[in-house]
């Protein structure tokens, strides 16, 4: 409901700029399913176990940058050498998750996250850090998903001149975080 992409407005660039296609939407969402959850995990243990104690959280958003970065060409080092075949698959699109704001962000969300059940507020643990990762992740990747199978099925209509390419993305996009707000009294 509270989409990531369709809710909170990040990852718009790589949401409209590799939705063409659904193979490479679908690897593009598998990549960055990937690697919110990992850069996730990094710096959540890095801002409870290091930052928080040191009393260096102004250096947050400047050390997620650097380990999303950092971890992004491990990943991919590490693919390359391992696993050939997933590198082949995943391999352009790690480059490009080094600049989507969307892995930053759900890092940023995650550490200063707090919720309220009738008990005091409390940072979220690992385990819950982690759902919430993956489970932005895997709506992210449902939304792009969607929106490449909506923009293939737009290529083949008949669409004006004036509208086509960006702006009847952005007009689908829209109507697509609509239909997402609607299913906000179910959940």
């Amino acid at each position: 409901v509270n989409n990531i992409v369709l809710a909170q407005f990040l990852g718009i660039c790589p949401f409209l700029g590799v939705s063409n296609k659904l193979s490479t939407a679908t690897g593009m969402a598998a990549a960055v399913c990937f690697v919110i959850t990992l850069a996730t995990i990094v710096t959540y243990l890095l801002n409870a176990y290091l930052l928080i104690p040191l009393n260096l959280t102004f250096l947050q958003t400047i050390l997620f940058i650097l380990v999303i970065a950092a971890l992004v060409q491990m990943v991919e080092i590490v693919l390359k050498k391992t696993s050939p075949a997933l590198y082949q698959a995943l391999g352009i699109y790690l480059p490009l998750i080094t600049t989507n704001c969307t892995v930053l962000g759900v890092a940023i969300t995650v550490v200063t996250k707090q919720f309220t059940f009738g008990l005091p507020s409390h940072m979220l643990n690992l385990g819950e850090a982690t759902v919430y990762a993956f489970a932005t992740a895997v709506g992210y990747g449902l939304a792009m998903v969607l929106f490449a199978g909506l923009r293939e099925h737009l290529a083949l209509n008949n669409v004006p001149k004036a509208f086509k390419g960006i702006p009847i993305a952005l007009i689908t996009v829209s109507i697509l975080a609509m239909a997402f707000m609607g299913f906000s009294g179910l959940v």
